[in-house]
This record gives C-alpha cells, structure tokens and sequence, in this order.
C-alpha cells in the first residue's frame, strides 16, 4: 500500500497544472476525454492544496463584495 502511495504523489502534473484543472472543475465547463486525463495524471497533494487556496479565495472574494455592497447600498 506504501507503494502505491509513493507512485500516486509522484504524477506529472504540476501545481499550475493542477491548479487549472481545479479552475475547470470549479467552472463546470470540461470534456469527459479531458477530465480522465487529468484524474490519471493529478498529484492528490496538489489538488489537496489547490482545493484549499481556491476556497480561501472563493470566501474572502465574497466577504469583500458583501462589505462593498453593504456600504455602496447604505
């Protein structure tokens, strides 16, 4: 099981890499033929990664337009 651990972290994707293809799959907008290859080729620690820093954006984005809303609307 080891093994199989070792070879999964070291696929050939790189963080970029994968962090565009985290982009794609938070867009919902990606071929059946395109997302295989990236599931065959994604390192889970990046994606691990990606997933986080793209929620932290995601949150603090929509922290900041409800505070720019609420002072432009009162």
């Amino acid at each position: 099981m080891s093994d199989d651990l070792k070879e999964i972290a070291q696929r050939k994707l790189s963080f970029f890499q994968t962090l565009k293809a985290v982009l794609w799959a938070l867009f919902g907008v990606r071929k059946g033929s395109g997302y295989q290859e990236d599931i065959s080729k994604l390192n889970p620690v990046h994606l691990i990664v990606a997933g986080v820093v793209l929620a932290v954006i995601f949150v603090v984005s929509l922290v900041k337009i409800a505070g720019w809303a609420i002072t432009f609307l009162t």
